[in-house]
């Protein structure tokens, strides 16, 4: 049975940061589902606009961040949680946004896009929408992933509701993608890969090419 992402569910949405409230909850998660929203796809000129967090029992919280805003502190002590495992789809992104942005360095990381790389060579297809229908059933709706995030105070239902369904299902499809990095005898090579992570983000802050070609 497919799912439709469409289905109405509850998420909570903060303004610079967490509430004490909601911090403390997902402070004792050990892990948790972690997406971004910006302007553009380049750091330093198009700023973030957007966290949205999901922890193993569906609380989604959605933290608009203010323009200009350079630090969130609750945020950070979240994402920088060694306690706190945080699954990203291509976190090469969101890893260099929350670090160009609010001066966040996370750890430890899991990257459902590269995991999906490594264990599913069976396809090239590794976009979130693809693994999500895959390996979950459920069909999410990506109308608004291009649209204008940084209109904070006007931001619609119907981009909230995206934001928080890219985060909902993350941990289950890591659940699965690391069931099938171990039998294929892929994930201690995942683990080593997820540990770049950073290096690469910053990379990319600092406008560098791929190093790596000859």
């Amino acid at each position: 049975m497919v799912i439709s992402s469409s289905s109405p569910r509850t998420f909570n949405v903060f303004e610079k940061d967490l509430s004490d409230k909601v911090f403390n909850i997902f402070s004792k998660s050990n892990i948790l589902a972690i997406d971004t929203e910006a302007m553009g796809l380049v750091h330093g000129r198009d700023r973030l606009c957007l966290v949205q967090i999901c922890d193993k029992e569906d609380h989604v919280a959605c933290i608009r961040i203010e323009k200009g805003q350079k630090c969130a502190p609750k945020l950070k002590e979240l994402m920088e949680n060694s306690n706190i495992e945080k699954v990203f789809h291509f976190a090469r992104f969101d890893v260099a946004a929350l670090s160009c942005n609010l001066n966040i360095q996370v750890n430890p990381i899991f990257c459902t896009k590269t995991a999906s790389k490594i264990a599913r060579t069976y396809t090239p297809r590794h976009g979130l929408k693809e693994l999500i229908f895959e390996l979950i059933k459920v069909e999410l709706d990506k109308q608004a992933q291009s649209s204008d995030w940084g209109n904070n105070q006007n931001l619609s239902k119907k981009q909230l509701e995206y934001a928080a369904n890219d985060v909902r299902y993350l941990i289950q499809a890591k659940e699965k993608l690391t069931n099938m990095l171990e039998r294929e005898e892929r994930f201690e090579l995942a683990q080593k890969c997820f540990k770049c992570i950073p290096v690469f983000s910053e990379l990319d802050i600092c406008k560098f090419g791929n190093i790596f070609d000859h």
